[in-house]
């Protein structure tokens, strides 16, 4: 049985075809263009949507409106009578002779997905009186092969091609073409190229003509010195490349990353050097370093010959749906030929015939070539097969309906959902992608009614959405300040820069920045202010504001300055400098926060105006100490304390130099009182530097000296101003308290002041003798020397209850419970050395009592510490370990029976007595002892005078 179909391979058409082979920039699409314009009819198939645009535009400006059609999958502009028609090849009409016909690039017939497209126009597409294939040397062999009658033209290049190398992105000439292989790469570099050197366009294959062109616009009107771009440019785009650099040199092509060809390197670097001019080309970023025979092949442009050409039957058999699959996967017999698998129609037909309710409405020839007239709408939003495929079954569905057409209230839903102009880049381009899906429905006149008016529906969206994505990109990637700027100064030799009476910098009238203070912060907006010219004009503009400000402020009053508590010194609310801690606690060190154009005198005169400003508000606010550190009038040991005074910046634990006070006479104490030192029962210090300026001065010089405060660290928050107690923040650092006039008592810690008033109106208590028989001793006084708390005692300190309790523990009381009844006497009985019990907690002041069971009132009474005697044999002296001992028993509470020992407590014998108790004996080296004991002796001489 003879076949009904043309012997696979060979051409269809026997009328020669003219091959014009040769590289990039060699003028073959100009030849076919110019040849088709001589001809009286003619039409050209481009390998993109993107080039068939360029073209249209030339050829429309050539002859008008009238002769010119433009025939793409998503876009038809078809006049009444056109005499040329510029197509992409896969929308070129197979109906229309003409007199001039030419196929682009055919060397893409290689094309794993569109190259069977390309084979069957150069196998069976030709012209009246002149057909053209225009593509690279490499498909030679190959035509020879397929097409014995072509004749050949082979086209030098017009200018040279040579390899730059490497270089960094920031470091690439202008007018450079970034070659990238995925959107987010395109994206990152763009950003780079944004941040150092002003703006970048961007170019990819999904945009849009109309957002495409306006990026090139932007690109060849010199706003951006840099192009951004995939592998789409490679083919026939016309633009001012001076450098090509490959950002990678290996791509994904769907199925698998792989590195590129020499012949497709060569492709995309052909881009770089336009008609006469030269043009190179290298790599950039993480590319791998290309191999030196690639390189010399790029530059000569020789590439292998390409071994096959893929395939697709083209004379289908549509009387069933099992012919079609089986025509589909007819082989070629031409050895130069293999079938192409894989296609986006062929996969998706499959996909519809495994739909059984499909597979079912396939009775007729009519019904399987409109199920694969469907499967050719293209998958522009290239997402799951298998979700295109869906789309396709719905529209096949659509069309066998009762209507035999797309609703028209489907397609109004499908693009209300891309109506919209707000999102991101990605999301703009994902819905331009799906317009363009209905924008190739609109236009089959055969699936929709009124498909004129949804043509023009979908072409207004699709501008729309196009020239907001043009908008994201050029905000996103442009920089427009910094741009305007590089062009300017190519035009002129000096940039004007002034700087306004904020401080905002300008230079050729764009802002670049601001002077804050004596500092230039550039404005992060305005592309790294990359060139040297450039940084001079605006470091020219602050180094003449600079020196205006450091005059101006060598004689400002010091109202005008401000010292935070981070240690930093504001001018005009900007910082000019900061604090650093040195030896001297008073005399902290000044380090300027400028910038080097502020130099010699001036920068002296700025240092020497913050230091003197500092050393008037040390002065100033902490006066006392200051003058207790310049006093020369303080004789022996008081020079000693007062320099511990100043040390710890006027706040001394009296524990800590106990054996000093007690040696100071009366004299040396008077001379320190005279600077406002006060000898408190516990501290020793000066009451004016617990104000609340004073101490936060204070508290900033003590956390340079230990950088937790300037350039080291930042200080915690010292108790709020007007409390007299706060909770213990056990995260603060050693010594934070104290210098803050704290003092830490168990979970609370007290305002020294408050300490020491505390002390005075114990002291009385513990001291109180009557002055006339029968006198009643005064509220809180218990007999033998001990107090009870009162209400005035808790308010003094605000707090009440166990916080309380620590503070007296602290100040080193002891407690002990007693019934009311026993709490004004003590026996005689008790030793000195009878072991204490714990102090109790002072809210349990009535409890049952656990021998009788009985409920008894207990009071807390409070009583000094005792200290130990110095040993026998050395009266009215203590020995070095007698005075550890004294002070370790001072600082501790004792500790009653098998708290102290270990041993369990005797049990005392039912119905035994309890022995008297007895007063302690005063401790005569406490200082409410000394004070008593110097009051008696003043009440004593009185009486003898």
């Amino acid at each position: 049985m003879t076949s009904s179909f043309p012997r696979p391979g060979a051409a269809s058409d026997p009328r020669p075809v003219t091959a014009v082979l040769g590289p990039t920039n060699t003028g073959k699409t100009h030849l076919a263009v110019e040849r088709m314009l001589g001809h009286e009819t003619g039409m050209i198939g481009l390998p993109l949507r993107l080039l068939a645009r360029e073209v249209y535009d030339r050829v429309l400006a050539r002859t008008g409106g009238g002769d010119v059609a433009l025939i793409t999958g998503e876009e038809k502009i078809v006049p009444q009578q056109p005499r040329y028609y510029v197509c992409t090849v896969e929308a070129m009409p197979r109906d229309i002779a003409v007199d001039f016909l030419a196929v682009d690039e055919v060397q893409l017939g290689a094309d794993p997905d569109r190259g069977h497209i390309f084979t069957d126009r150069l196998l069976h597409r030709r012209g009246m009186n002149e057909t053209m294939a225009l593509g690279a040397d490499a498909i030679r062999p190959l035509i020879e092969q397929l097409l014995p009658n072509a004749h050949y033209v082979s086209r030098a290049r017009l200018s040279h091609l040579t390899y730059g190398g490497h270089k960094k992105i920031t470091r690439l000439p202008r007018r450079t073409a970034i070659v990238a292989f995925s959107a987010d790469a395109v994206y990152v570099i763009a950003e780079l190229i944004r941040r150092q050197r002003g703006g970048a366009a961007v170019v990819l294959g999904a945009l849009s003509p109309r957002t495409r062109n306006a990026q090139v616009a932007l690109y060849q009107s010199g706003e951006v010195d840099f192009l951004v771009a995939t592998d789409a440019i490679g083919m026939g785009l016309n633009m001012d490349v001076d450098h090509v650099a490959f950002a990678a040199t290996a791509k994904f092509d769907g199925r698998r990353t792989r590195d590129l060809t020499p012949g497709e390197l060569a492709q995309i670097a052909g881009r770089a050097g336009r008609h006469l001019n030269d043009g190179t080309f290298g790599i950039t970023g993480d590319a791998r370093p290309l191999d030196g025979e690639i390189i010399e092949r790029i530059e000569e442009h020789r590439f292998a010959p390409l071994t096959h050409l893929q395939w697709r039957n083209r004379a289908l058999d549509f009387s069933t749906a099992e012919a079609l699959q089986a025509s589909l996967e007819r082989a070629p017999e031409h050895p130069g030929l293999a079938r192409a698998q894989g296609a986006s129609d062929q996969l998706a037909l499959q996909a519809c015939l495994r739909d059984r309710e499909i597979a079912a409405t396939l009775g007729d020839r009519s019904r399987v070539e409109l199920l694969w007239d469907v499967c050719q709408v293209p998958d522009y939003r290239g997402i799951a097969s298998a979700e295109h495929a869906s789309l396709i079954a719905r529209l096949y569905r659509f069309l066998i309906g009762p209507k035999a057409s797309i609703p028209t209230e489907w397609l109004d839903r499908q693009l209300s959902y891309a109506d919209r102009l707000d999102g991101d880049i990605d999301t703009l381009a994902n819905r331009i992608a799906h317009v363009r899906t209905w924008t190739f429905i609109a236009n089959r006149p055969a699936w929709l009614k009124g498909s004129e008016s949804w043509q023009e529906r979908t072409r207004l969206l699709e501008d729309r959405l196009s020239d907001a994505l043009h908008e994201r990109l050029t905000q996103r990637f442009v920089d427009r300040r910094t741009s305007v700027l590089v062009r300017r100064l190519r035009e002129k030799d000096h940039l004007m820069a002034c700087v306004s009476q904020t401080g905002a910098i300008s230079v050729e009238g764009e802002h670049i920045g601001v002077l804050k203070g004596f500092h230039f912060v550039p404005d992060q907006t305005a592309g790294g202010m990359e060139g040297k010219a450039l940084r001079a004009a605006s470091l020219k503009a602050v180094a003449g504001e600079i020196a205006k400000r450091a005059e101006r402020f060598a004689n400002i009053p010091d109202e005008a300055l401000q010292l935070e508590r981070t240690g930093t010194v504001n001018w005009q609310g900007h910082k000019v400098a900061r604090l650093k801690g040195c030896e001297l606690a008073l005399k902290p060190q000044v380090v300027l926060f400028a910038d080097e154009q502020l130099q010699g005198p001036q920068r002296r005169a700025v240092q020497g105006r913050v230091e003197k400003f500092i050393e008037a508000r040390i002065a100033t606010t902490l006066e006392p100490l200051v003058a207790l550190a310049g006093a020369s009038d303080i004789d022996g040991l008081g020079r000693g304390l007062a320099f511990r005074l100043v040390e710890n910046f006027g706040v001394l634990a009296r524990n800590d130099i106990a054996d000093e006070v007690s040696s100071l006479d009366q004299t040396i104490r008077g001379q320190l009182r005279k600077y406002g030192v006060r000898f408190g029962a516990f501290h020793v210090f000066i009451p004016a530097m617990l104000k609340p300026a004073a101490v936060n001065l204070r508290l900033l010089l003590w956390g340079l000296q230990r950088r937790l405060a300037g350039a080291g660290g930042t200080l915690p928050e010292p108790p709020g101003q007007g409390l007299t107690s706060a909770p213990h923040e056990r995260s603060v650092p050693d010594g934070f308290y104290a210098i803050a006039g704290y003092r830490a008592c168990g979970g609370r810690v007290v305002r020294i002041d408050m300490l020491e008033r505390l002390g005075d109106m114990i002291r009385p208590l513990v001291y109180w003798k009557a002055k006339t028989p029968g006198e009643p001793r005064p509220e809180g006084s218990v007999e033998g020397g001990g107090f009870t708390v009162t209400a005035d005692m808790m308010s003094l300190v605000g707090c009440s209850g166990d916080d309380f309790s620590a503070i007296l523990t602290t100040l080193g009381f002891r407690c002990e419970r007693r019934k009311a009844a026993a709490a004004t006497q003590r026996g005689e009985a008790e030793s000195a050395d009878a072991p204490q019990s714990p102090p109790p907690a002072p809210h349990a002041a009535v409890r049952a009592d656990e021998a009788g069971g009985e409920d008894t009132a207990l009071l807390e009474v409070w009583w000094p510490r005792r200290k130990q005697r110095a040993p026998a044999g050395a009266p009215g002296e203590r020995s070095k370990r007698a005075g550890k001992k004294a002070r370790a028993d001072r600082d501790r509470p004792h500790k009653r029976g098998a708290e102290r020992t270990g041993k369990p407590p005797r049990k005392k014998p039912s119905g035994a007595k309890r022995p008297k108790a007895t007063a302690p004996e005063p401790d005569r080296n406490s200082p409410f002892a000394v004070l008593s004991q110097l009051q008696d002796t003043m009440k004593q001489n009185a009486g003898k005078s």
